[in-house]
């Protein structure tokens, strides 16, 4: 339970119990309607406190019960101011133990502890995230909760068009609270954990404007934004690379988390250059000092999933393991081949011609080498948004390469896996290029206008 919510349960406990001395009071001096206006008055209270909880926990905690028994506790007073002074003496002293009794329940069930919730949007991009609810749902002293969230796909003009909700697609060991079984507001975490930094703000999909950072920064005490992708480590100093990806640095997610975190020191500098810059362009009070302690360069999980899974502990389909194995048993080369949407969108056409190329020749080399083709999550949907007119060629070259089965086509959740299991990297310069590094395994990058 957050810390806020926690406050104000007892908060409310307290004063009932306050209450009691009050009732007693009233009673001693006679005044029979004020005493039954407060035992009315704690009575709301109690419901209220009960319907929170509930609402929170469900209907099964030891606290409930408790507040039931205290609710029958007033009304047993209320009886009792019409029988003998001894039985309203005892049924005050019931009601003052029914009361203790609830602030010992509740905070014997709710201890004081934090509650940090992750919303990860796309379960492809569940790695920058991972290793950090990992840490958080070791603490003992941390109640933690994944709720994906739901996208939908944009049309040319922006509007809402397919809804994605990807809530079991996530790692078996990773337990899911459905979002609309999740009472953001009513749970006020005291973190929550963001991945898309977007909001409105982009083009191709959209997570459902519940969720944007500009909202849920009002229900929690800490809101944090750790980016899905990892950039080239650039200069601080080279402006002319700096250029192609500040727009980064200053979107909803950025401005509207209490941090930021991104992958190092010399990306942390950049971060809080460019957004002081777009901030003072647009008009925004804030200085470098704030910037600092808001922008963190402590890394970034995506590295922390390739370093803690080896190769033998891959979960690989049965599919997969027909096209890496040779007829003597032993594995081809694998080959990861990805396609990212920056490198489509900047030369759609050639890129087209250049994907039909590589699988040509790859597919001449199928008897030593599997090629583990891996398009970027949304490269679907940006397609069908940012170049329609492509849409059904790259269909038909996804369904060609599918149907003839001599390489794997990977568009599951799971990009960690084609990272660990492949022998290679070919493909374009993306966010997926700086995690391979870290394998220390060959890196290719390929060029649109290299074709035969």
């Amino acid at each position: 339970m957050s810390k806020q919510n926690r406050k104000k349960h007892i908060k409310m406990i307290n004063l009932m119990i306050q209450a009691v001395a009050v009732i007693q009071g009233h009673l001693s001096s006679g005044n029979f309607q004020k005493a039954l206006l407060l035992l009315a008055e704690c009575q709301d209270s109690a419901i209220a406190l009960g319907s929170h909880v509930e609402k929170l926990y469900g209907f099964q905690t030891k606290t409930v019960a408790a507040l039931e028994q205290y609710c029958n506790a007033l009304y047993q007073v209320s009886v009792a101011m019409e029988e003998t002074p001894k039985q309203l003496g005892m049924a005050l002293q019931g009601l003052a133990e029914a009361i203790d009794d609830v602030y010992s329940v509740y905070g014997d069930e709710f201890p004081e502890r934090k509650e940090i919730v992750f919303l990860p949007y796309n379960a492809s991009m569940w790695d920058s995230l991972e290793s950090v609810w990992k840490a958080a749902e070791e603490d003992p002293e941390c109640d933690v909760y994944v709720v994906p969230i739901p996208y939908y796909d944009l049309d040319e003009n922006r509007n809402f068009i397919e809804k994605h909700y990807e809530g079991d697609m996530y790692p078996d060991y990773v337990p899911i609270s459905h979002y609309e079984a999740f009472d953001l507001e009513e749970h006020h975490p005291d973190v929550i954990f963001i991945h898309n930094p977007y909001d409105e703000a982009n083009r191709v999909t959209s997570i459902a404007p519940e969720f944007y950072s500009s909202r849920i920064k009002d229900f929690t005490d800490k809101l944090v934004y750790i980016p899905y992708f990892m950039l080239n480590e650039i200069n601080p100093a080279n402006q002319a690379v700096i250029d192609n990806m500040k727009h980064f640095c200053y979107l909803p997610g950025t401005i509207y988390a209490n941090q930021v975190i991104v992958q190092s020191e010399a990306m942390r500098q950049i971060y809080i250059n460019e957004y002081l810059k777009a901030a003072q362009q647009n008009g925004e009070l804030i200085t470098r000092e704030i910037l600092e302690k808001k922008i963190l360069g402590i890394g970034s999980p995506k590295l922390d999933k390739v370093a803690s899974v080896r190769k033998e502990d891959l979960d690989i389909p049965k599919e997969w393991q027909n096209i890496i194995q040779k007829p003597d048993g032993s594995w081809k080369k694998v080959v990861f081949y990805n396609t990212s949407i920056a490198a489509f969108l900047q030369d759609s056409e050639r890129m087209i011609g250049k994907m039909k190329d590589v699988l040509r020749i790859f597919k001449a080399q199928k008897d030593e080498i599997a090629l583990l083709w891996r398009p970027h999550p949304l490269m679907l949907q940006t397609i069908e948004s940012m170049r329609p007119t492509l849409l059904q060629t790259y269909l038909e070259l996804v369904d060609a390469y599918r149907e003839e089965g001599w390489g794997i086509y990977d568009d599951t959740a799971d990009m960690q896996r084609a990272v660990i299991l492949s022998d290679a990297y070919y493909g374009d310069p993306s966010s997926v290029v700086q995690v391979y590094k870290e394998t220390g395994k060959p890196i290719m990058i390929q060029n649109v206008l290299v074709q035969e």
